[in-house]
């Protein structure tokens, strides 16, 4: 077992609060030191479109988990990858019981292996349903999280 802590600080800094009319920004506080300035969503969810959202970072945690369990899986049958990109997009909509939720998430990776080895489709395949079975972040959403590859 391991345990992840975050600090998460809001401020009103002086300015107003007051149904709908208050800052939306905040800053999350990582154990490395890291501190990102995270927001809500723009537009509908009045956040700041120059910040990161809860959203956005959820969708991040899920793409980057995918991907270092897939460079793991990659590394333990002895292929050698080079780059890996993904551009993810998540969904937010009404869940089954009517309430808003990342209802999907789709990951679109592309990886470019070097080396002497190259894996056909189908073991290209099997290599990221294994990263995504044994993703430590998917395992822990209800988000239904597809692979196009």
């Amino acid at each position: 077992m391991s345990e992840h802590h975050i600090r998460t600080v809001w401020s009103r800094g002086g300015g107003p609060f007051e149904r709908g009319n208050y800052s939306r920004d905040h800053d999350v506080h990582f154990e490395g030191g890291q501190i990102v300035r995270n927001s809500a969503a723009a537009g509908a969810y009045g956040g700041n479109p120059d910040a990161s959202n809860p959203e956005e970072l959820l969708l991040a945690a899920l793409s980057s988990c995918h991907m270092l369990t897939f460079l793991a899986v990659a590394a333990n049958r002895g292929y050698v990858i080079d780059h890996y990109e993904d551009a993810a997009v998540a969904y937010l909509d009404k869940n089954a019981e009517g309430k808003m939720a990342v209802v999907r998430a789709v990951l679109a990776p592309r990886v470019g292996f070097g080396g002497d080895r190259r894996p056909g489709a189908e073991d290209y395949a099997k290599m990221h349903e294994r990263a995504h079975a044994a993703c430590f972040i998917a395992n822990s959403v209800k988000t239904a999280v597809e692979l196009r590859l």
